[in-house]
């Protein structure tokens, strides 16, 4: 009893939840009854109250209650404790013991309504048959965690038949909810919707508030994975507004979790991460072991996608290690599945190529289509890298038929991205456009701006209902280019359409009449010159843009190339003029016969003819220099003095600018590491990016001078520095800074903040890819409205 009280104390200590109200009271009746059946009822409805969010808890109080009716001979009382250790054991993923104590349960009930049945319709009986039917339904609930679905609907049912008798509208939405669970999980999402949304309507007719709760997380699973991300986010907030009310800290962890998947889907890593930690403090708390691997899956993902494979792999493992150790096939699976993501984006396409295998195998003998598409696809991409093409085709092309038939949009879209490398590979560049246009098709139904939109009003309506609090969000506007190269993507693909439609359409008059064959013939083959021109003046188009930017670069490199020479050139006018003046004088003096004053201007013309010669060969200098680097353009690398090429591009773009704006000047500051020797690299592809950077630094304290005027320094800095085994040169500017809402963008071919005209969008984006190429790493470090720093490693 003394045991008893101290734990009742505990939970009267807990941090509240919705049932603490009913707890307090039960504990009450526990300490103040004698009657052995009301103490055992208390206990048993201790453990039912505390099997989710404190199931250790509950696996005391089922045990003292089956203790106190096996010593009074309570049948009822002994099958209970069972029924509520069986929930309590399935949350701490003891599943063998949660399934035992769910049969053993089962069969006392069993027993009960056999005892009874010749007595009619008896309180006793119909308790007896209320229970039975929750027995199968926790049945349904551990089969389903194994991966053992066939089982699981089998027992859902039987569950809903003994519910639909006695006309339990409660426990029928119950068993709707875990029947559309299940065939969630086998990637059914037409019958898994028609089941959750039958369970909401009876839960909102009974006003079920945990139950609408459950109904709307399952609804948002479904959505989820017909990559409907806003629907899907609407569902999870409703839920978890309704969760937090009640106090449900089991449910909230599981919506949290949900939710961060959807910011992983939309690339807000650090948002995702944040929502799977949230969830997995909350779970370890309790001590949910399935839902504890659930969250170690999630935060691999997301570390994943962050290319952090080391923190991947380590989240990844103690997943795989948990799910093994509660025998759930499906968290195994999957396990398996992104430990093969992890070893394919490392290129160990051999260890990628097991773990895949392992988890198709999985997926298959689980019947879950959705786990078996990613697996088709994923294997398919490993082959098409492994330039095994016909098994690749394979594979990807039953990962797509698969994808279709359960309308997952998620998967539709990747395994297009897929067939359209496998093309490009294979050179049948006509089939790659077409599945490119389809995998464009798709990945804007996902990542559209209106879906954005839509999530990102769901997420605020939430707060704003939480916090009780105004809030608006600023809309990033379109950019005008992008907008123009998807508009043109859009004209391409319906002209693309009705050539379509065209050959169709000559097809049958083909087939009506035979005397057209030849007529048809040719137009067929005009469609076709017409595809390929299509084809060709889209690559012209993506050539033209990069040569504007190339084009770009020359035009600033020549106007400080100008000014360099417009010195010296400038010296050699002033000083030839001058000669000629003394040249003059030279001959009035001879013909006066005053030879010292000839001697002297002999000597002024000899001095200004060397500072002629001197000048001359300065601009020549210059000149040699440009054709030299005109002719190492070769595309190759060669050992360059980095502090030379960064100072050199850094004067030609400053006075190039200069050359286009007199009024414009700017402090320049250098700190270059003298210790630093040559390095190799492509010396005229290093100075574009250098010249690129230097146009944005001096165009952004440019900006920002005409903002502030007198009051404002415009100043960019230059260093280099040693980094271990690497270089690092950074460039800042003291201008306005980049916003943290379109950080993520910059690199992003065709985004620009210049005006329209001002810039091509591409001048990032190949810096970008120059570096990559170089087996370097370009980053930015910004402070919005103070400094902008872009760091180059190599």
């Amino acid at each position: 009893m003394r045991k008893i009280i101290i734990i009742l104390c505990i939970i009267g200590s807990m941090q509240c939840y919705s049932q603490n109200n009913t707890i307090d009271s039960l504990t009450k009746v526990l300490q103040s009854t004698k009657v052995d059946t009301t103490r055992i009822n208390t206990l048993n409805w201790l453990a039912y109250q505390l099997r989710n969010n404190d199931p250790d808890s509950a696996v005391y109080f089922a045990n003292k209650a089956f203790e106190l009716a096996t010593k009074t001979n309570y049948k009822i009382g002994v099958a209970t404790s069972f029924l509520w250790k069986g929930v309590a054991t399935m949350k701490l993923g003891a599943y063998d013991e949660a399934l035992k104590n769910s049969l053993d349960a089962l069969k006392i009930y069993d027993d009960l309504i056999s005892t009874n049945s010749g007595r009619g319709n008896t309180p006793a009986a119909s308790e007896a048959l209320n229970l039975k039917s929750k027995a199968y339904n926790n049945i349904g609930l551990i089969y389903r965690q194994q991966g053992n679905y066939e089982e699981a609907l089998k027992n859902n049912f039987a569950s809903l038949k003994i519910r639909t008798e006695i006309d339990d509208k409660a426990g029928i939405a119950t068993s709707y909810s875990n029947i559309g669970l299940i065939y969630y999980d086998q990637g059914n999402s037409t019958l898994s919707l028609k089941y959750d949304l039958a369970s909401l309507k009876i839960r909102k007719e009974i006003g079920n508030k945990k139950g609408i709760a459950d109904c709307y997380n399952n609804i948002g699973l479904v959505y989820e994975d017909q990559g409907n991300y806003p629907e899907a986010l609407k569902s999870y907030l409703a839920a978890l507004k309704i969760d937090e009310e009640l106090g449900d800290k089991a449910s909230c962890a599981i919506l949290y979790g949900n939710i961060g998947i959807i910011h992983g889907n939309l690339r807000n890593y650090p948002e995702a991460l944040n929502y799977h930690f949230k969830a997995l403090k909350i779970q370890e708390k309790i001590g949910d072991k399935a839902s504890i691997a659930r969250s170690y899956n999630n935060i691999a993902v997301i570390y994943i996608y962050q290319k952090n494979y080391t923190e991947a792999l380590k989240s990844q493992l103690t997943c795989l290690k948990i799910t093994q150790e509660i025998g759930d096939k499906g968290g195994i699976a999957e396990a398996y599945f992104n430990i093969g993501v992890i070893y394919g984006d490392k290129e160990n396409y051999e260890e990628a190529l097991k773990n895949y295998v392992n988890a198709l195998k999985l997926q298959k003998e689980l019947g879950n289509k959705a786990g078996m598409t990613e697996a088709y696809i994923e294997i398919g991409n490993v082959y098409t890298k492994q330039k095994k093409s016909a098994t690749a085709l394979d594979y990807l092309s039953k990962g797509l038929a698969l994808a279709k038939e359960i309308g997952n949009i998620a998967h539709i879209q990747n395994a297009y991205k897929n067939l359209v490398v496998l093309d490009s590979t294979l050179h049948n560049f006509e089939q790659a456009l077409e599945h490119y246009k389809l995998y464009i098709t798709y990945h804007d139904s996902l990542y559209n701006e209106e879906n954005t939109k839509k999530i990102v009003q769901s997420q605020m309506q939430f707060e704003f209902d939480k916090k009780e609090a105004v809030t608006k969000a600023d809309q990033d506007k379109k950019d005008a280019d992008a907008q123009r190269i998807k508009n043109q993507q859009y004209f391409a693909i319906a002209a693309l359409g009705i050539i379509v439609l065209a050959v169709i359409i000559i097809a049958i008059i083909q087939y009506k009449s035979n005397q057209h064959k030849r007529k048809a013939n040719l137009l067929l083959q005009e469609e076709k010159l017409k595809v390929e021109s299509t084809l060709s003046e889209l690559k012209a188009m993506q050539a033209q843009l990069i040569q504007q930017e190339k084009m770009a670069s020359l035009g600033e490199l020549t106007a400080g190339i100008a000014h360099e020479i417009q010195n010296p050139l400038n010296f050699v006018n002033n000083f030839s003029e001058l000669n000629k003046e003394l040249i003059a004088d030279l001959k009035d003096e001879i013909v006066k016969g005053n030879m010292e004053e000839v001697k002297s201007i002999a000597d002024d013309i000899d001095l200004n003819s060397e500072k002629i010669n001197h000048h001359g060969k300065r601009a020549e200098a210059i000149v040699k220099g440009m054709l030299q680097h005109s002719r190492q353009m070769t595309g190759t690398k060669e050992l360059t003095n980095i502090n030379g090429l960064a100072d050199e591009y850094l004067r030609l773009s400053y006075h190039g600018l200069r050359a286009k704006d007199k009024n414009f000047n700017a402090e320049i500051i250098t700190h270059f590491d003298e210790t630093l020797g040559s390095i190799q690299i492509i010396p005229q592809d290093i100075g574009r990016v250098l010249l690129n950077l230097y146009n944005n630094a001096f165009y952004a304290v440019a900006e920002k001078k005409k903002q502030q005027r007198e009051s404002f320094i415009p100043t960019v800095s230059v260093s280099t520095k040693k980094a271990g085994d690497k270089v690092e040169i950074r460039v800042s500017d003291n201008g306005n800074g980049i916003p943290q809402k379109i950080v993520d963008k910059i690199f992003q071919p065709f985004f620009t903040t210049k005006p329209t005209g001002q810039g091509t969008g591409l001048g990032l984006s190949l810096s970008y890819d120059i570096i990559k190429a170089h087996g370097g790493e370009l980053k930015v470090d910004t402070i919005e409205g103070e400094e902008t720093t872009f760091i180059i490693t190599l």
